[in-house]
């Protein structure tokens, strides 16, 4: 089994199934210690849900922060600055698997 080319995918960054089916919008919550929110970009990309705790703005079912089409070139534009949440997806876990087969890219 290869592990998945991060480049090309994104689907990490679309908003999971199972938080869809349960209406949750907000799904990448940032730690208070995370850089990003110490950064101008964070006025575009950070939300605050009803108990005050930031979270990555979505743009439909995805990422604000993620750029190109999920599945064919992609790119997280905060990369260097991404939150906590964020660096714990592994590619090739059984999560990214998971999410790969919920768009269809596996």
């Amino acid at each position: 089994m290869s592990v998945p080319d991060c480049l090309t995918c994104g689907a990490c960054c679309a908003n999971p199934q199972e938080n869809r089916d349960e209406g949750f919008r907000d799904w990448v919550e940032i730690d208070p210690r995370d850089l990003i929110l110490r950064r101008r970009v964070a006025q575009k990309l950070v939300v605050y849900n009803a108990e005050g705790v930031p979270h990555l703005r979505l743009d439909g079912d995805r990422c604000a922060a993620l750029r190109g089409k999920l599945g064919q070139q992609v790119f997280c534009s905060v990369y260097e600055i991404r939150p906590r949440a964020c660096r714990r997806v592994e590619a090739g876990s059984d999560r990214c698997r998971q999410y790969r087969r919920e768009r269809n890219l596996e």
